[in-house]
């Protein structure tokens, strides 16, 4: 069995970066990647939900940013939890292995700027995530 993709697409906001209780990093962003066919003569983008784990995803939120071309390969998750009106709630994303930056900064400022000197200011704060989320 394979489980295996590859993406190329464009950031459609900043990468929003977290801690588990125990401490590990981790980076959620969303990738618009646009399929290679028109559809009524325009080309259609899917938005598909990215996570990194530990020193990728602390590169991912210091050095990536909104609109930033960028290759991902990881492999597809589907997870589900029950919502507060107990309707069972299913979400996809990939859980990249590898990220990619697929252009070159174009200037010092590709570093978040609510964090110019400090690259971890939010370490150590806890995440709502439970230990069956993970993916080890």
């Amino acid at each position: 069995m394979l489980n295996r993709t590859v993406l190329i697409g464009r950031l459609t906001k900043d990468p929003e970066l977290r801690y588990t209780p125990n401490g590990v990093a981790t980076a959620s962003f969303t990738l618009a990647v646009e399929r290679p066919f028109k559809t009524n003569g325009e080309k259609e983008t899917d938005f598909i939900q990215i996570v990194t784990w530990r020193q990728t995803a602390e590169s991912v939120a210091n050095y990536l940013r909104k609109g930033r071309l960028t290759a991902v390969e990881g492999r597809i998750q589907v997870r589900n939890y029950d919502n507060k009106e107990g309707k069972r709630v299913y979400i996809t994303e990939v859980v990249a292995d590898n990220v990619r930056f697929l252009e070159k900064a174009e200037s010092s400022d590709t570093k978040r700027e609510d964090r110019p000197n400090d690259p971890f200011p939010t370490e150590g704060t806890p995440i709502d995530i439970s230990d069956d989320d993970l993916p080890f």
